[in-house]
This record gives C-alpha cells, structure tokens and sequence, in this order.
C-alpha cells in the first residue's frame, strides 16, 4: 500500500509539473522563469511525498516494535514459569523427601533428625534464592552441582543411586542443560517412579536415567515437567525421548548436538 501511494504521488506531482510547465510554455513562451513554478511545485510535492513516506515508516517500525516486545515478554513469561517449575519441583520434593526421613529417626538417631532438618532449611533457602535470581534472569544450573543434588535426593528416598562420579565427559557448551535434564528426571524419579534403584549415564553429547519403578505410565510423560525439559533440549538441537528402561521401569533420555556435527 505504501509503495503504490508513493508511485501515485510521483505520477500526479509530475503530471501537474507537466500541465503546468505547458501553460507558461503556451501563455509566455520558452523563458527562463517557465521552469521555475514547475520545478518549485516538483520539488515541494516530491519533499512533502518523502515526509509522508518516512512517516509511514516510522510508524510501522513502531508497531513492528510493540509486537516484537509483546512476544519477548511472553517468551520471558514463559521461561520464568518453565524454570520456577522446575526450581520448586525439585526442591519441594528433596524437603518432603528429607522432612519425612527426619520425622521416622527422629527416635532412633536424634543427630540424623537434626541433619537432615538442618539440609531442609538449606534447601529451602537455596530454593528462595533460585527464585529470585530466576525472576531477576540470572537463574543457571550446573551438571556437577545437578548431579550431587540427585545424589542426594535418592539417597535420601532410599533409591540407591548409581551416578557418575563426575560430568567431565559433557561437552561443556551442554553442562547447564544436563544440569536441567538430571535435575528433571532425578525428581520424577523420586516422585512418581516408586524405585528402589536409579541409574544415570552421561556421555559427551547425551545423558540417560532410567530407574526400576513402575514405568512410564507412572512417570508422568505429559507432565509441564517433562514438556519444558523438552523445550529447553529442542531448542539447543537435541532430541528428548522417554520409555521403559533396560532396569523395567521409567527411562529419560536427551540426546544433544555433537561438537562435530
């Protein structure tokens, strides 16, 4: 539309220098102040085109603007609730997993009550600070710290855990998204699976859990979990599956792009 108004205007301003450059031509002959009405009236209707046409411009790089700002703060809506999930799922559960281990040897062993209370305050404190450096957009996770985490929250559940000793094998540039993967699956684990065993695999480009639970009917595939743990390895190029695992129960597997491909 702009463009066919702006050769529209072209065309009527240089047929109106036209009508009447042969005026003056027919009424004073060629002279050298024939030119200079035609060429005034060409110049200010082309300038006044032109203004218009920025105009137009400007006002649809600010609707362009206002759109592109609608949906970054959807995007960032989304991320927030996506990593918020994530963040509480697994701390809440890590504390009900601990507040319940301290509440059965709170008789028999005193000293572990206290320690494994003493573990919920933390938790409860790094989750409130996961949160607000979540909302401030400074939230990031590490595969190391994921992993002593999972260590943790099984071995608190009573799942025997069998974990890398360390995630050195992970391509770097994948360490924070591992870091989500074991974070997500360690939890559903722990929530869902009702296992007595949990094994998790990592290669350079690909981490696997699997545990001996009740399988994947139980473990939730549709969760928001699970589809935001897919969005995140989708939109690093990877591919998330989940099935039943060599051990009979749940298996989660992310499989990322390889530094040579």
């Amino acid at each position: 539309m702009c463009v066919f108004t702006w050769r529209l205007t072209v065309v009527l301003v240089g047929a109106l220098a036209l009508v009447t450059l042969a005026v003056r031509l027919e009424s004073d002959g060629v002279t050298e102040t024939a030119f200079v009405v035609p060429v005034i009236i060409l110049s200010i209707s082309l300038m006044m085109a032109t203004f218009a046409r920025t105009i137009a411009t400007v006002n649809q790089l600010r609707e362009t603007r206002a759109e592109l700002e609608v949906l970054t703060a959807e995007r960032e809506r989304s991320r927030v609730a996506r990593d918020i999930h994530d963040i509480l799922g697994h701390s809440l559960t890590v504390i009900t997993v601990k507040s319940e281990l301290a509440g059965r040897v709170l008789d028999a062993d005193p000293e572990r009550a206290r320690a494994e209370i003493a573990d919920v305050e933390t938790l409860a404190r790094g989750a409130l600070a996961d949160v607000r450096a979540t909302v401030s957009g400074f939230r990031a996770t590490t595969a190391s710290g994921a992993l002593a985490a999972a260590r943790g929250a099984l071995t608190a559940a009573g799942i025997t855990a069998e974990l890398p000793s360390s995630t050195d094998t992970v391509l770097p540039q994948h360490r924070e998204l591992v870091g989500w993967v074991i974070r997500e699956g360690a939890t559903n684990v722990v929530r869902h699976s009702g296992a007595s065993r949990c094994r998790i695999r990592l290669t350079a480009c690909e981490v696997e859990i699997a545990d001996d639970g009740a399988g994947p009917q139980a473990a939730g595939t549709g969760s928001t979990g699970l589809a935001g743990l897919r969005e995140r390895v989708e939109a690093a190029g990877g591919r998330l599956s989940v099935g039943r695992s060599e051990l009979g129960g749940f298996r989660l597997t992310a499989s990322l792009p390889g530094g040579g491909r």
